[in-house]
C-alpha cells in the first residue's frame, strides 16, 4: 500500500441513535468504536465526524424519503430526543479539534460543506470509518471515487446493523472496486500514515 498522505480520517455517523438502545441500532458499533477512537485521538486535527441529521417532519423531506421517514417518525425530530443526533460520547470529546460536519442524506458529500472544506484543506485522500457499511459508509465512498478522492476503508473500523449487507459490501470493495476504494486494517494504515501537515 502506498504512504497516506494530505489525509483526513472522514468518521461517519457515529451517533447515539445508531448506539446500543438507539432507533437504528447498530449491534456491533461497540466492537468497532476502540479502533475509531485511536485513531481519532492519533488524527484529531485531521479528523472530520459527520451527523445523519433526520428531518422535523417526513414532509421535510423529498420523494421517497418521505416514505422513509413515516415509517420511521419516531426518528423525526419532532419525536426524537436532541441528544440521539450527537456523536457518541467517546468521540464527541474530539471535536474540537476534529470538525463535525452535518447532512441530512447517506452521503456525507449530499447537502453539506464537506467537499469545500476537503478542497480548501487541498486533501486528497479519506481515510473511511463509521457506520453503516452498505449505507452510509457506501454513499460517501462511492460519492468520494466520483470527486477523484483516494478512498481507504478501515475494515475494522466499520460496522453495519446487517452482517449479510456488510459482508456484501466488503466482498464488493476489495473485488470490484479495489482500483478505487482500498481497504486496509487500522494497524496497517496507522504505519502507513504520513501526517504531513
Amino acid at each position: 500500500m502506498e504512504p497516506i498522505r494530505n489525509a483526513v480520517h472522514l468518521c461517519v455517523d457515529m451517533q447515539r441513535i445508531f448506539a446500543k438502545g438507539g432507533i437504528w441500532e447498530t449491534p456491533w458499533m461497540e466492537r468497532v468504536l476502540p479502533v475509531i477512537v485511536e485513531i481519532a485521538e492519533r488524527y484529531a486535527k485531521r479528523t472530520v465526524f459527520t451527523r445523519f441529521i433526520t428531518p422535523v417532519t417526513s414532509e421535510q423531506r423529498p420523494g421517497q424519503w418521505q416514505k422513509y421517514y413515516r415509517r420511521w417518525e419516531r426518528a423525526t425530530r419532532q419525536r426524537l430526543a436532541p441528544d440521539q443526533l450527537d456523536l457518541v460520547p467517546a468521540l464527541a470529546r474530539f471535536a474540537p479539534p476534529a470538525e463535525v460536519i452535518d447532512k441530512p442524506a447517506y452521503s456525507a458529500f449530499f447537502q453539506s460543506d464537506l467537499d469545500t472544506f476537503l478542497r480548501e484543506k487541498r486533501i486528497e485522500t479519506l481515510v473511511l470509518t463509521g457506520a453503516e457499511t452498505d449505507v452510509c459508509v457506501l454513499a460517501t465512498a462511492l460519492a468520494a471515487v466520483d470527486r477523484g478522492f483516494r478512498a481507504v476503508i478501515v475494515e475494522d473500523a466499520i460496522c453495519s446493523s446487517s452482517d449479510a449487507g456488510h459482508d456484501a459490501l466488503m466482498t464488493m470493495y476489495r473485488d470490484r472496486l479495489q482500483e478505487q476504494i482500498e481497504v486496509v486494517s487500522a494497524a496497517h494504515m496507522l504505519a502507513v500514515w504520513i501526517d504531513d501537515h
